[in-house]
């Protein structure tokens, strides 16, 4: 069973589940909270189905690249029509029950987000363009919009600014792991930024995205799930995450070879940590205790 649900991606399922539940929580209309929690399993479910279908897609590459060799699949654990199976009952056992828990829009938005993840960027952009992981990020964003439409049944400005925060926030994070894992995607020919066009015409893509990221970020501020609490903390992590990828433009590659890509390492444990306190910030303004403040 460990081999069946590490198809799912569990550490990125984490991610999703918890900026759907934020987007869910700090929508302004109320969710019960049996519903609440089928609609985040839903959205749970739905995310590991995309990762069980991207592992079978890629089962080719993941088997090249080191970082990925031991995966279910490659490694012989799992069979390849067993993930195809697993991931298309999960995908349909998700979809259904969202709609029927919730509504429509909700269903059809995560209907939309493991189509993308699973045939637009794992079939065709992975493979074909040195922009999939900025396209192919619009996957990752959605799970907010879609907490925020089981509560509301709608889209909002708040709802595509979450949305924009993880998809800006994307590029710069893989671009950043990508500039020392380079020889990875090399030997598997997938088309990353650092294959097909080199490191530093990576580390300037990273400086013009990051730039995108923190105007975002800030701008979320400004709307009504916003707050000083949310504007403190992103003020802090968008200095920092700016100068962290100056540092990286302004390196050669000499210099990742003589202290093992240090600045480029630290600017992808930063972005680690980037989006879980931008999300925790925002539902900390949701919470009673902010809202009971009153220099909140």
């Amino acid at each position: 069973m460990g081999d069946y649900f590490a198809l799912l991606k569990p550490r990125v399922m984490s991610l999703v589940v918890f900026t759907a539940l934020v987007g869910l929580l700090v929508a302004p209309v109320g969710v019960h909270p049996f519903i609440g929690f089928l609609a985040i399993l839903c959205i749970a479910v739905g995310a590991g189905a995309s990762g069980a279908l991207n592992m079978w897609w890629d089962a080719d590459i993941d088997a090249v690249m080191k970082r990925t060799v031991k995966r279910p699949i490659p490694s012989g654990r799992v069979q390849p029509g067993e993930a195809l199976a697993i991931g298309m009952a999960l995908s349909g056992f998700s979809i259904v029950l969202l709609w029927l828990a919730t509504n429509a829009l909700a269903a059809g938005l995560l209907a939309f987000t493991i189509f993308f993840y699973a045939v637009v960027y794992s079939m065709w952009l992975k493979r074909s363009t040195p922009q999939n992981i900025v396209i192919g990020g619009a996957a990752g964003a959605f799970p907010p919009m879609i907490g925020w439409a089981v509560a509301t049944g709608g889209v909002s400005v708040e709802s595509v600014l979450m949305f924009m925060l993880t998809f800006m926030w994307t590029p710069p994070h893989f671009w950043a792991l990508a500039l020392f894992v380079k020889t990875d995607y090399g030997d598997a020919k997938v088309p990353m930024l650092t294959v097909t066009h080199g490191r530093d015409v990576t580390r300037k893509y990273i400086v013009a995205y990051t730039v995108l990221l923190v105007a975002t970020a800030i701008a979320l501020g400004f709307t009504s799930i916003g707050g000083p609490v949310y504007m403190a903390v992103a003020v802090v992590l968008n200095v920092q995450f700016m100068i962290g990828a100056w540092k990286v433009y302004k390196r050669t590659d000499a210099d990742c070879d003589a202290d093992n890509h240090l600045a480029e390492r630290k600017l992808f444990k930063l972005s680690l940590w980037y989006l879980f306190l931008h999300f925790g910030a925002l539902l900390f303004e949701a919470t009673p205790i902010a809202k009971a403040l009153p220099w909140l």
